[in-house]
């Protein structure tokens, strides 16, 4: 590490704990200065620095403080973050400097060992190994060996939503959701697409709130809700004779209609569905918007013996009142926590507690974003009933799925994990 890229700063308002930080960093070959106050390091600050080690607990300026300082004028490099106060604040304050774009190599929690602060050292060290290794390389100038250029990003109106819905060009992928007791099939979520005749296959999050601001997602709505039904007629009556479960996300609008129950009630029959192969996924904003209209349609709804999920559980302000208040048979984890539980005990913790609540409740727990195997075997000892994500499969076309599924379905506890990955 050349001498333009060791310079350490250490913020910390207690002169025998900045003392024994920068003995440590001195072996590890770091020139270090000391601050011990946060408007002093502010003064000081310029971005040669290659490593920044931040107390949290500060006089006057905080470390929280500082952090969005470092933010506002876009440290580039590492940050280690320290403190002996609690844990979750600890990592609070390290999602924080996450959201701001900065590059946090770890928390150090006093009393701390040496040598956790001397693999932290280490760590930023080898970062600056290997991007003082990527810029001496000898490789054509960045002008003269440009990256392809970015589609730009389509911007739609009114008449092309018109267009694709009168078109039928909306249609629906399934992602599996598996047992976390025996890995067998347990349902499908139905996750909308856009195959523009132009641009092809669009993402729900390019024109969803379009599909909203111009008052159309009611009619994608029972798009969806058909295909899935449908769907579930071929998979019943075709080769795999398997009834399988399916969800559909339903829409604010479409909840307010008073003959939602009749009319979803009537495609079941049409295609000789069972209604307890449908399920209905319900957000929480979805249910603030006229309460008591919306809890005689969901009632209505599980009378006819449709299943109701609520989904994203645990993001919004009024979860439990809607748990006490609506007929629910289903709790979907809402990915954001699911995908930090490696990491993050916190994050562990809710889902733990969402699973917990659920089961009293007499309902299925449904974790969304399950991405690696650590995280799966992690929901198993917490009783989780479902999971779903990137693990097992990536959303796929009706087709598709009933191959997935025609390999994958009759495979048990006998069957690892990675043989769930296409």
């Amino acid at each position: 590490m050349s001498s333009k890229h060791r310079k350490l700063f250490v913020v910390e308002d207690e002169p025998d704990m900045a003392g024994l930080i920068s003995a440590a960093a001195e072996i590890e070959g770091y020139e270090v200065e000391t601050f011990l106050e946060g408007d002093t390091f502010k003064k000081s600050y310029h971005a040669d620095v290659a490593l920044i080690l931040l107390d949290l607990s500060l006089p006057q300026v905080d470390g929280v403080e500082l952090i969005r300082f470092l933010s506002d004028v876009h440290h580039p490099g590492p940050v280690i973050l320290a403190s002996g106060l609690d844990e979750s604040i600890l990592l609070s304050a390290e999602k924080l400097a996450q959201e701001q774009q900065l590059n946090c190599l770890g928390i150090l929690r006093k009393p701390f060992r040496i040598h956790s602060l001397q693999l932290l050292l280490s760590q930023a060290k080898t970062q600056a190994s290997e991007r003082n290794l990527s810029q001496s390389k000898n490789t054509p100038p960045e002008k003269e060996k440009p990256l392809s250029p970015l589609k730009p990003r389509p911007v739609f109106v009114y008449d092309d939503l018109l267009q694709g819905i009168q078109k039928d060009q909306f249609i629906v992928y399934y992602q599996p959701q598996i047992d976390v007791k025996d890995q067998s099939i347990f349902g499908a979520e139905g996750l909308v697409r856009w195959l523009h005749p132009m641009h092809g296959l669009i993402a729900p999050n390019h024109f969803i709130p379009l599909m909203e601001k111009y008052d159309l997602i009611d009619d994608l709505t029972w798009i969806v809700l058909k295909q899935a039904i449908q769907q579930c007629q071929r998979w019943l009556e075709g080769p795999l004779k398997m009834k399988i479960r399916v969800s559909v996300n339903i829409s604010a609008i479409t909840l307010k209609s008073l003959d939602l129950p009749e009319r979803i009630d009537q495609l079941t029959r049409q295609y000789n569905v069972d209604p307890t192969q449908i399920v209905l996924e319900i957000t929480e904003s979805a249910l603030t918007q006229e309460l008591v209209k919306s809890l005689e349609i969901l009632t209505r709804l599980r009378i006819k013996k449709f299943n109701l999920s609520i989904d994203d559980f645990g993001t919004g302000y009024s979860s439990m009142v809607q748990l006490h208040r609506v007929p629910f048979s289903e709790i979907k984890v809402d990915r954001s926590f699911v995908m930090q539980m490696e990491k993050d005990h916190e994050a562990q913790a809710i889902v733990e507690t969402i699973i917990m609540l659920g089961h009293k409740l007499g309902m299925t727990v449904i974790a969304e974003g399950v991405e690696t195997e650590k995280v799966f075997n992690q929901l198993g000892p917490l009783g989780c009933d479902i999971a779903q994500g990137y693990l097992f499969a990536k959303p796929m076309p009706g087709a598709a799925f009933e191959e997935w599924l025609s390999e994958n379905h009759a495979l048990k506890t006998t069957l690892t994990m990675p043989h769930f990955i296409k």
